[in-house]
């Protein structure tokens, strides 16, 4: 039988995108209490089909599918910058594709902007009106008012035109950090996605002698197991390393490492790669809340999992998105890159940011130590200095250089230059990963 909240659930469903969602209205409709309207809407909107704008109320939004989930609504971004909605209402449920910052002449400007985009613009009436004909979104820094026929104009394509008191650097960055949440949950493994099980696991109990280390390393190879109590709850681990120079017949609780780190099955794939890289742990045991063992995921699981996650197919715009896609190999010199200076990689004076910046001399480190066959990179210390201005579609020459590389750690000085002149350096320190 279906339910009072079921009941609701399907009736927004059956909405059509776009339509405004009141409390009373479903109460009314649907013959139900408030209370009962109130917590299904909520419902609703942890499920992706209705959301809440401040000043304009709870409107049915479309889906997103999983291979879209790292595009944004204008609804959300109205939440995410505390904006107000001057027109285009109806538009609010629609995605965007990309946004570009308006600080640029007109014709530059236009042939970046394209449909489902967002223009991030000041007030600059004549930009807005572009924008709006070319079938993008605009959102209005500073906190300024728009004029009446833009308004309609928006209301007339229902493409939003949203007003923020925030600048226009603020709100890039804003909105490139919900683009890069959304690429997290998109892209998020978890422990119990990988994980190999209990079942399947090799593991000693604390009673065990250390001979019956020996016989589980001929048979698995494994070099360190987990030790569990009577009741299979996690209590130890051992590895070669403790069993050096030990008897036979000691217990595996005397030579034990107590208090092992251990995680769950919904602890987050991201987490537990940092935890073996900074930890240094090969191998960690997945318990439950009790602490009961319930298997156990290996450093291999871990890089096998990431590398198939980059392996996926990705079309977020996020800053290390951007530098990332426009990088590309000096002609004739593996080691030297090029890229361009393109609006989304500027800030609010037009000049490439210092965030882009940063993140283009992390990008040439790792493609250097990957071509250099070191492994992946993960700094530990980053230190910049930023010795002149870049403008809008500059053509920068990035030159990395390996200072230093050991088994797990490499030093990389780092050059940026434009039109034959230095405009930034940067030293990078931190460890290798070896694939």
């Amino acid at each position: 039988m279906t339910t009072k909240h079921e009941l609701i659930i399907q009736h927004i469903i059956s909405l059509e995108v776009g339509s405004k969602i009141s409390v009373r209205q479903i109460a009314r409709t649907l013959h139900v209490s408030e209370g009962t309207a109130y917590r299904a809407i909520k419902e609703a909107e942890n499920q992706g089909l209705v959301s809440t704008i401040e000043r304009v109320g709870t409107i049915r939004i479309e889906r997103k599918k999983k291979e879209n989930f790292e595009r944004l609504t204008f609804a959300e971004v109205v939440n995410i910058i505390d904006g107000q909605v001057l027109g285009g209402r109806e538009g609010l449920h629609k995605t965007l594709n990309k946004f570009l910052i308006g600080a640029m002449e007109l014709d530059a400007m236009m042939r970046y902007t394209e449909a489902d985009s967002l223009l991030i613009v000041g007030n600059r009436l004549e930009a807005q009106e572009l924008a709006l004909n070319e079938g993008a979104a605009v959102l209005i820094t500073g906190g300024f008012d728009t004029e009446d026929h833009i308004k309609q104009l928006a209301d007339e394509k229902k493409l939003p035109i949203i007003s923020t008191s925030y600048d226009t650097f603020t709100v890039a960055a804003m909105i490139n950090r919900a683009i890069y949440d959304q690429l997290i949950k998109k892209e998020i493994v978890f422990v119990g996605d990988i994980f190999t099980p209990f079942q399947q696991t090799y593991y000693l109990r604390k009673n065990d002698h250390v001979r019956a280390w020996y016989e589980l390393n001929a048979d698995s190879k494994h070099t360190r197991y987990p030790v569990i109590d009577d009741h299979n709850r996690i209590v130890g681990m051992v590895t070669s390393k403790d069993i050096i120079g030990v008897r036979e017949d000691a217990i595996i609780d005397s030579i034990m490492t107590k208090n092992p780190l251990v995680v769950q099955q919904k602890t987050s794939l991201a987490y537990v790669a940092h935890m073996m890289v900074w930890e240094g742990i090969e191998l960690v045991p997945v318990v439950d809340q009790s602490n009961t063992l319930r298997g156990v995921i290996s450093r291999q699981d871990v890089i096998k999992a990431l590398q198939q996650i980059q392996r996926q197919p990705q079309i977020g715009d996020t800053i290390d998105d951007i530098v990332a896609s426009n990088m590309k190999v000096e002609d004739g010199e593996e080691t030297v890159y090029r890229t361009k200076v393109i609006p989304q990689m500027t800030n609010q004076l037009g000049t490439l940011s210092n965030g882009v910046f940063t993140a283009l001399i992390t990008e040439a480190s790792s493609r250097l130590l990957l071509y250099l066959n070191k492994g992946d990179f993960v700094v530990e210390n980053l230190t910049i200095y930023f010795i002149k201005p870049v403008p809008i579609d500059s053509q920068l020459v990035i030159k990395p250089v390996l200072l230093e590389a050991g088994r797990i750690y490499a030093k990389v000085d780092v050059e940026v230059w434009n039109d034959r002149k230095l405009v930034g350096k940067g030293l990078i320190m931190g460890q290798i990963i070896d694939r």
